[in-house]
């Protein structure tokens, strides 16, 4: 089997970390926590100017029309540099307009190709205590939305947004024009310097052609985990690379801590969790990019993730010692971003019960279950 990425994939990559790293500098992460930026426009605008925000959207709308696999590598070179972008949520809303959406609609993927408008989305309900807050019942040919959205990322800055309503008891995702008169916004701000918003919606009355197909959420869901898995592996790989540079040079009794048994079993069971989560992303966009079915690769890949990134960033603050604490080394931020995914994933308990229950109803998983799958490849 050959694992290596292709060509024009490598040179993605390779592009992606140059636009994130060369603007995400130490000093500039410093100045944006100091801020009151909802998020780093001029990053964003060379994403625009490089065509990184448009890699997912279908190529008659303006975008490149790539898959998963390549807007993995990009997420990955964001997650490294910490870049506080709307990248994967405004594409594969986008994406998902394009894809299931009246034609009506389909201007909004167009004008978020061209970076003229910014999308968002929230799924988080999906494994909330709470459950899906915002409500649709039918009127005058349309829905009437009512109800709350907790925590929207760009609520405020963005033009439209993905949400998850509850229609007859079951979940469906609406387009909504967040510049309604009928929403309200409470502005908030994450701990690792994302903006967000409470959204209280009261009566919004939609199109109907504005409550996309059911199957929208199936598509959407699994891309979306393997977006916030693809940043927390960027996150966590730079995170063990900076430790381990940290460990090496940090001596104590004439000799770097590093050479402690102790530090290298904790380095190497951090470097073990991220290969694992790497070995099940990877498989979780090849699924999505062959048109397979992925719901159980996308919920081990979710706990796979929140995970990796609570063991990796915990272990490299302890060996940090009392410098990972210190809000002027950069170490810290790394921590703040793990967490605020494996939130944003839902949790590893939320994960592991929705894997259990999918289990539970799906007793044929395996190799020997798969081979007329793979035959059929």
């Amino acid at each position: 089997m050959d694992f290596d990425i292709t060509e024009d994939q490598g040179a993605i990559a390779e592009m992606a970390g140059s636009v994130f790293a060369d603007y995400c500098t130490d000093d500039r992460l410093r100045q944006f926590d100091t801020s009151e930026q909802a998020y780093m426009q001029p990053l964003w605008e060379l994403c625009v100017e490089t065509g990184l925000q448009a890699l997912a959207i279908p190529e008659a709308l303006g975008g490149s029309g790539l898959g998963m696999a390549e807007l993995m590598l990009v997420l990955q070179a964001q997650g490294r540099a910490l870049g506080q972008v709307p990248l994967w949520r405004h594409q594969l809303a986008a994406a998902t307009v394009a894809q299931f959406a009246d034609e009506s609609l389909q201007p909004w993927a167009v004008e978020a190709a061209a970076g003229r408008a910014l999308l968002t989305l929230d799924l988080s309900a999906l494994y909330s205590a709470h459950g899906i807050e915002l409500h649709g019942v039918e009127a005058d040919g349309g829905w009437r939305l009512k109800g709350r959205v907790g925590a929207l990322a760009l609520a405020e800055q963005s033009q439209a947004a993905l949400l998850l309503v509850n229609v007859d008891g079951q979940p469906r995702l609406a387009l909504v024009e967040l510049g309604d008169k009928a929403i309200t916004h409470v502005a908030g701000r994450m701990t690792h310097g994302e903006a967000i918003a409470d959204v209280h919606i009261d009566g919004l009355l939609i199109h109907a052609e504005h409550l996309l197909p059911a199957a929208a959420l199936g598509w959407l869901e699994p891309r979306s985990i393997a977006a916030l898995a693809a940043l927390q592996l960027g996150v966590s790989a730079e995170q063990i690379r900076r430790t381990v540079e940290y460990v090496s040079e940090r001596r104590q009794f004439e000799r770097s801590i590093g050479s402690f048994q102790a530090v290298q079993m904790s380095m190497a069971n951090a470097h073990i969790a991220l290969e694992a989560l790497r070995s099940t992303l990877w498989q979780l966009c090849y699924r999505l990019d062959a048109g397979l079915p992925a719901p159980s690769e996308a919920l081990a890949t979710a706990w796979q993730a929140c995970e990796a990134g609570h063991l990796i960033g915990h272990n490299a603050q302890h060996v940090h010692g009392g410098i990972g604490v210190d809000l002027t080394y950069p170490i810290h931020r790394f921590l703040y971003w793990s967490r605020a995914l494996g939130c944003a994933l839902g949790g590893s308990a939320a994960c592991l019960e929705r894997l259990g229950d999918w289990l539970s109803h799906n007793d044929k998983l395996g190799w020997k279950y798969d081979l007329a799958e793979h035959q059929a490849l």
